[in-house]
């Protein structure tokens, strides 16, 4: 049975798969297209980390960071380091972790969720995932800015 529980972005394994997917999001896109979070980036105090789990072994993870408004108060959160080990891939381990933390965030009476993901052929899986479940495109958000090499969706909650 696969859980999905907070975890800590340094920790080993949740490390190396984080470093993986950066690896690869550098392999991908132009450096000044990259914005995956490397591990203490996502070790701040606006930002949760899940991991994906089976008998204790790492399947995936994914993170919420949350968005300030004009009030300070967070009323939008940005999806960050969604990834699935190689391993586990095509086993729903994804979806599980996107519906996990769109029901935290909801929970978190969040008004909408954004994301950014690459227009790169890599990235085809994952957006394919996000129009499933509802996410659309839209203009650049926060303090992102337009790039050939992005791709900006949102859902509302």
């Amino acid at each position: 049975m696969i859980s999905i529980d907070r975890d800590d972005p340094t920790r080993g394994d949740v490390h190396q798969l984080l470093s993986e997917h950066l690896a690869d999001m550098f392999a991908t896109s132009p450096a000044e297209s990259v914005h995956a979070l490397d591990p203490s980036a996502l070790s701040v105090p606006s930002i949760t980390l899940w991991t994906a789990r089976e008998d204790g072994g790492l399947l995936g993870c994914g993170a919420l960071k949350l968005l300030e408004s004009l009030t300070g108060l967070p009323r939008h959160g940005e999806i960050k380091s969604m990834r699935t080990a190689a391993a586990a891939r095509g086993k729903g381990v994804a979806t599980l972790m996107l519906g996990h933390i769109l029901a935290d965030a909801r929970a978190r009476d969040l008004e909408r969720i954004y994301l950014e993901t690459g227009t790169e052929d890599y990235f085809a899986p994952a957006r394919r995932l996000y129009v499933r479940n509802g996410f659309t495109k839209c203009p650049p958000f926060a303090d992102y800015a337009l790039d050939p090499n992005s791709v900006f969706m949102e859902l509302r909650l």
